[in-house]
């Protein structure tokens, strides 16, 4: 309980000021650096224990550029089926539900992190990692949005195996619920994926 306590204080005391934004500007991703691919992909792991360090814009611009950004000739830092880009990500973080537009490098946002924890957070380490990525498609009968989930989260997750924090993909959560609150149409929520620091 103390630990809870402590880190919530820390997270409050550490929060980036852009909280009332409707519109953030993300840094430029970096891309170059990081550990070699090898040693990263026998690096990457699972974990579900996540300190309430928050995640800096920086680190934020680098893993929505990892999941689905834009890196050349309109094309997404992950292989898209017949170049299909009918997918969006969410980012639940800073007490806000942002929408990523990788053209742009920046966020929307589209709700209140707060309104979706009921549905999101199935498992009780979710309340406490700083970051939690939605991940959303269009429904397609060769089952191309759960491809492209796949190539995104799993990009992300060798991000965070390069850069030492912790990840785990999830699927407990209520999809429903989810996309109730996300106001998706044409779209269904394919997966979740929660990141977070290490307790140091």
């Amino acid at each position: 309980m103390l630990k809870r306590f402590i880190g919530v204080v820390l997270v409050a005391a550490a929060m980036p000021v852009w909280a009332a934004e409707e519109v953030i500007n993300l840094p430029a991703p970096e891309i170059q650096g990081g550990m070699p691919l090898m040693e990263t992909i026998a690096t990457r792991r699972t974990t579900r224990e996540f300190s309430a360090k928050p995640i800096e814009l920086q680190d934020l611009s680098n893993i929505l550029y990892a999941a689905w950004g834009v890196s050349h000739d309109g094309k997404r830092t992950i292989p898209t089926a017949r170049n299909l880009q009918k997918m969006n990500v969410y980012a639940v973080v800073n007490d806000g539900i942002w929408r990523y537009d990788g053209a742009a490098n920046n966020l929307h946002r589209v709700g209140e992190a707060k309104d979706i924890m009921s549905a999101l957070a199935k498992q009780d380490f979710v309340q406490e990692a700083p970051l939690t990525l939605i991940f959303t498609g269009v429904p397609d009968e060769r089952h191309y949005m759960a491809m492209h989930a796949g190539s995104a989260y799993q990009n992300v997750g060798l991000y965070c195996a390069s850069r030492g924090l912790n990840n785990v993909v999830r699927g407990l959560v209520d999809y429903e619920g989810i996309a109730r609150i996300l106001g998706l149409k044409g779209e269904e929520v394919i997966i979740t994926q929660t990141i977070g620091w290490p307790y140091m």
